[in-house]
């Protein structure tokens, strides 16, 4: 039996948005968002969906993921409230509707401020575990992945990064940013970074999501504060 780290409620105080559809939750760093079965599970430890049950809000059941988010990244997290709302969620993420806006701290200045990046993913092993790669050109069983981005701020070798995946591969933004000279602070598998700065949290939080549910009333626009040790980095980068 997995013991909890946090109270069974604690996500009540993470609510950013309810309403008959969707939840959106500010996700904390240090869980992964999806449990695993079995002895994979054990190894692994707790993940947010253990505590999704005090997010009823009086419906019959739980809500569920409607995208995921890495481990250790910050911010908005989307919920379906219940299957048919699910189902939809999924159909708006499946269609590249949902607007997806993520802020990030680098080491290092990209050496064009703005752009897009179009760099295909694949996933590759490792000694321990595995990593995602920037596919070599014409592998066909990449997958397409597609990154726009511009720095907001720079400074003493810092940049301050808003970036947004047109595509959702797994750590699409790690990867895209650390291929153009920014590895985000305290990623520790992507760029060139110093055993110090990958021991840092790590600097990724899903600032704001834009989702249009319903076709005859405004999208839905919601935003998460970055944690405190990141608000104060990105404060400095602005002064």
């Amino acid at each position: 039996m997995t013991d909890h780290r946090f109270e069974k409620d604690f996500l009540l105080s993470r609510v950013l948005h309810r309403d008959g559809l969707m939840l959106v939750i500010d996700k904390p760093a240090g869980l992964v968002v999806h449990a695993r079965p079995g002895p994979v599970r054990e190894t692994d430890g707790e993940s947010l969906e253990d505590y999704f049950d005090a997010l009823r809000f009086g419906l019959p059941r739980p809500p569920a993921l409607a995208h995921r988010l890495d481990r250790d990244t910050t911010g908005c997290l989307i919920l379906g409230r219940h299957p048919k709302a699910l189902r939809k969620l999924h159909k708006l993420f499946f269609e590249g509707k949902v607007d997806k806006t993520y802020w990030a701290v680098c080491r290092g200045v990209p050496e064009k401020l703005s752009g897009a990046i179009d760099a295909p993913l694949m996933k590759g092993k490792q000694k321990r575990g595995w990593r995602m790669h920037i596919a070599a050109e014409g592998d066909e069983t990449a997958l397409k992945a597609r990154t726009t981005y511009r720095v907001l701020a720079q400074k003493d070798g810092l940049s301050f990064i808003e970036a947004k995946p047109k595509t959702g591969r797994t750590h699409q933004i790690r990867v895209h940013l650390a291929s153009i000279g920014a590895p985000i602070l305290g990623d520790p598998l992507y760029g060139n970074l110093s055993a110090l700065e990958r021991a840092e949290p790590l600097m990724l939080h899903a600032r704001r999501v834009v989702v249009p549910l319903a076709k005859l009333k405004p999208a839905i626009t919601v935003e998460a504060e970055p944690p405190a040790a990141m608000a104060e980095i990105i404060e400095k980068l602005n002064e």
